[in-house]
């Protein structure tokens, strides 16, 4: 019973998306080549490795409270982001990872991000891309495991 004064806690009954659901209604909404283009991507990351987690971080307004999609295994891999001319794929630690490829091709000048940006039709060469999602995954496991030593 609630305290003098006090109401009682109100009961919410709605249930909160999961990020996967919140990612699938972010490509939906977004539709066209940027839906069809962040759905490709996201599912090369799934493959690349299966224990990649997805979550929806910073939902403000202007994303409609939805989050910017973000993949994680050990911290985060890459995050993505939707612009009216691409979509953008920022690897938090990019500048640390081997990039053979030369698949990275924006936010080149820092020290710890590295992005790559997908125009209309442009396409990924997946296997590389899969590498390069698999060197940040194995970054993240050799940061976590060198600070628990």
């Amino acid at each position: 019973m609630a305290e003098a004064g006090r109401r009682p806690a109100r009961r919410n009954d709605v249930t909160e998306p999961t990020a996967s659901e919140k990612i699938d209604a972010i490509i939906a909404r977004l539709g066209g080549w940027r839906g069809q283009t962040l759905s490709t991507l996201r599912a090369l990351i799934l493959e690349a490795d299966p224990a990649i987690q997805e979550t929806c971080k910073w939902a403000k307004a202007s994303n409609d409270m939805m989050g910017t999609p973000v993949w994680e295994r050990a911290g985060i891999i890459t995050t993505g982001e939707t612009y009216k001319a691409y979509v953008k794929l920022t690897f938090a630690h990019g500048a640390a990872l081997p990039d053979p490829s030369g698949l990275f091709n924006a936010s080149l000048g820092g020290g710890m991000r590295r992005a790559i940006d997908v125009r209309e039709g442009e396409a990924l060469d997946p296997d590389a891309f899969k590498a390069l999602i698999r060197a940040a995954v194995a970054r993240n496991l050799e940061v976590r495991a060198a600070r628990t030593q």
